[in-house]
């Protein structure tokens, strides 16, 4: 099986160079490389900022609780929150399965401040799913793929309803205890890695409870490398998850929380001030790479990266569609 070197692939990256902490790994059949550089010590058990790919978890979380329950993902959203009822605008069709699919057509109108005003209580999540749903639909579900955090304000609240939790138990319990990822949390770990903006160093700041299933997770190169062979070897969770849940005419191809490549890898990008994120994964080839920085602006150099990591095995570049992600 053909084989990278990935500290001399980083260094190719010129933009990299002025970068505080970059970590970056692979797996292949289980077999792992890492490496790392910057001017911060840092490993690839330091934990940064995930940001989107935090809906990874919960996606895959929830597909879990659902199969345990079972629960079809065709089933109505409605049906899981009923307590929503009341104020639902939206089309009363809409699945678990758009949602997770970002196909949901919802009126895209519920932005980051607005669900950060909700508070930190543990009700705070339902009543961002809420005002998701009491904007109504833009267009039919299933017509056309959009990204909305919005989509998985709602996916975290059936996950925690199911569960009979808060959705920060639901997903230890469902997931993040079962795959033995112990750094990988929503509360600022002792490994952290602080966020740089530029030549200034970034507060390490909260994250606002009710953008949790979007965004909120910390983790680290080995534990992202970790929860990607636990997905690989969970084949009917990988199968369900990696298949297409939009259109020919869609902007781009998209599974459960994973955006699609021509040989059916799966990829995502993720971005906060002071951070970015990058994962794929190609099934067909028992592989998983993941590129951590805690500064925003090292994307292109990263999406690079990850493309050179998995070109041996796919001859897909794909640099461009990893940079171009909505995250």
């Amino acid at each position: 099986m053909p084989t990278v070197n990935l500290q001399e692939l980083m260094e190719e990256q010129k933009s990299l160079h002025d970068v505080p902490a970059v970590a970056v790994g692979s797996s292949v059949a289980g077999a792992r490389t890492t490496a790392t550089r910057g001017t911060a010590e840092v490993t690839a058990e330091s934990c940064f900022r995930i940001a989107s790919l935090t809906k990874v978890f919960t996606s895959a979380a929830l597909v879990r609780v659902l199969r345990d329950n079972g629960v079809p993902l065709g089933v109505p959203v409605i049906e899981l929150l009923p307590g929503l009822a009341p104020d639902w605008r939206a089309d009363k069709s809409l699945t678990i399965e758009q949602i997770l699919g970002q196909v949901s057509g919802l009126r895209e109108s519920v932005d980051a401040a607005t669900v950060k005003a909700l508070g930190e209580g543990d009700g705070a999540l339902l009543e961002a799913a809420r005002l998701v749903v009491r904007a109504g639909n833009e267009r039919e579900p299933g017509e056309r793929w959009s990204y909305y955090n919005g989509n998985y304000f709602l996916a975290g609240s059936i996950l925690a309803a199911l569960s009979g939790t808060t959705f920060e138990s639901a997903l230890e319990g469902a997931l993040l205890d079962r795959w033995g990822l112990e750094r990988t949390g929503f509360k600022t770990p002792a490994a952290s890695v602080a966020g740089w903006k530029g030549s200034t160093e970034l507060p390490l700041l909260g994250y606002p409870r009710t953008r949790r299933p979007s965004g909120g997770l910390w983790s680290s190169v080995s534990e992202l490398l970790a929860a990607g062979e636990e997905l690989l070897a969970d084949r009917a969770l990988l199968e369900e998850i990696r298949r297409p849940r939009t259109r020919s005419d869609d902007p781009m191809a998209y599974g459960l929380g994973w955006a699609l490549g021509p040989s059916g890898q799966m990829y995502l990008n993720g971005r906060l001030p002071g951070y970015r994120a990058a994962m794929a994964v190609i099934p067909d080839r028992d592989h998983v790479s993941v590129a951590l920085a805690n500064q925003e602006t090292a994307l292109p150099a990263l999406a690079r990266l990850l493309s050179h990591i998995q070109q041996p095995l796919t001859g897909d570049d794909i640099a461009k569609a990893v940079n171009d992600f909505a995250a």
